[in-house]
């Protein structure tokens, strides 16, 4: 089976509708999808139910959801909620970045 990444920008503004349309092209994709949220500094609920049907249909599909440059506040959002355990995080160059994102979340609580 041959992998196929797809590349998709989210930002603020149609975030909840570029991730409904990607839970329901779903069934085209294989391999992974890599969502850039360097656009994206908040979540707000139709998005974070968007996300969270996307989540659902990759695991069945066994299609892996990259999320790129996330907000560290968009993070939290995914934490709090138990969605951030669900995708891959990668910073802008590619590199893993879950410990980073995660590290930064203790040291803004500790304000």
């Amino acid at each position: 089976m041959s992998m196929i990444t797809v590349w998709l920008n989210v930002d603020g503004k149609s975030a909840a509708t570029v991730l409904e349309e990607t839970t329901e092209r779903l069934s085209e994709a294989e391999g992974e999808i890599i969502l850039d949220f360097v656009s994206l500094c908040r979540i707000d609920s139709p998005a974070l139910q968007a996300i969270e049907r996307l989540a659902s249909k990759a695991a069945e599909k066994a299609i892996k959801i990259v999320l790129r440059d996330v907000n560290v506040d968009v993070y939290k959002v995914l934490k709090l909620t138990k969605l951030a355990a669900r995708f891959s995080f990668v910073n802008g160059d590619g590199n893993r970045e879950t410990k980073k994102l995660e590290s930064h979340h203790a040291k803004s609580s500790a304000k």
